[in-house]
């Protein structure tokens, strides 16, 4: 009854003529142009040549009696019209999706490339070693890590999974899994030995982030500890602030429950040091996905080993 209902919206929003016949393989065109940003990135991604996909974006404009997209030098954004028929499409592309699901044999194992989007420290700490472990049970699967500062665009196809720091606000980007952790300053026991009995935070050679990310959160929050802040040593890497720190030239802030995770080895040289940081010290990781992944079945493979990690974690 859902599907009917939305296929009788579908009609009444796009009354444009009793002869207009639009195809589901000509709207997967359209959603990929609005999902890339541009005919240029949907064409690569559709395997398709840009004057073929130019054509049947065309073709789609004339059936509608409208242009879709206003193509600019930046790429292509949707006209109202576009916006208009935008809703509808993506209706039909989770039907499809579903549609798909229900004909597959409950046998059938998920296969493909899941692109997974994460910091530099969760993609180090959490997504590596648990790719070892989707590997063992499911070799068909494979992984692809992008670790980086900046934020992927998840509608935009640029990842199928996000590990983020901040939950997402967009009504398209689904949360499906979270854990939060205080925050807790690390070193090795011999930089340890060398500290007064009761160090404070302003006794501490500090391990952060270098430009251009030295406005991450953990060197604001060590700006507003200490006056007239100076770290120790900065690095735009997250594995080489590690170095450091097991190396023994400071300390660095860190998720206190990831130093339970029992894979991590490399935290085996480290100790938690006896620094209070405040009780708004307080990380959390959000795992995301559009909606319109939530359900494929390699992405979903995915979201379960993750969701079991978040659950050994807080265990």
């Amino acid at each position: 009854m859902r599907m009917m209902s939305s296929i009788f919206k579908w009609g009444r929003l796009f009354t444009l003529g009793a002869n207009m016949n639009l195809r589901w393989d000509d709207l997967k065109l359209f959603l990929a142009v609005h999902e890339q940003g541009s005919l240029s990135g949907a064409a690569r991604v559709l395997k398709l040549g840009q004057p073929t996909l130019s054509r049947r974006i065309a073709g789609l404009e004339e059936a509608v009696g409208e242009a879709l997209f206003d193509r600019q030098s930046q790429g292509a954004r949707l006209t109202a019209a576009g916006l208009k028929l935008l809703p509808a499409a993506q209706s039909m592309a989770e039907w499809a999706n579903e549609a798909d699901l229900s004909i597959k044999k409950q046998t059938h194992l998920p296969e493909g490339k899941v692109r997974i989007a994460a910091a530099p420290g969760v993609a180090y700490e959490v997504v590596a070693p648990l790719a070892a472990k989707i590997r063992r049970q499911h070799p068909q699967i494979q992984i692809e890590v992008l670790s980086g500062v900046e934020m992927l665009n998840l509608g935009r196809g640029e990842a199928d999974l996000a590990l983020r720091t901040q939950k997402p606000t967009d009504a398209d980007l689904v949360c499906v899994d979270e854990i939060s952790s205080a925050m807790r300053v690390y070193a090795t026991k011999a930089y340890a030995a060398r500290l007064p009995s009761r160090p404070s935070c302003a006794d501490l050679d500090w391990i952060c982030w270098a430009a251009p990310y030295g406005d991450q959160q953990v060197n604001q929050e060590l700006r507003a500890l200490i006056p007239d802040f100076k770290p120790a040593f900065t690095s735009d890497d997250y594995i080489v602030q590690m170095a450091a720190c097991k190396a023994g030239v400071g300390a660095m802030i860190l998720p206190q429950v990831l130093h339970h995770y029992a894979g991590l080895r490399e935290w085996e040289k480290l100790q938690e040091l006896d620094i209070d940081l405040g009780p708004t010290a307080v990380g959390s990781l959000f795992l995301v996905c559009h909606k319109r992944h939530r359900h494929l079945p390699k992405v979903q493979l995915v979201i379960d080993f993750v969701s079991r990690e978040f659950a050994g974690l807080r265990h």
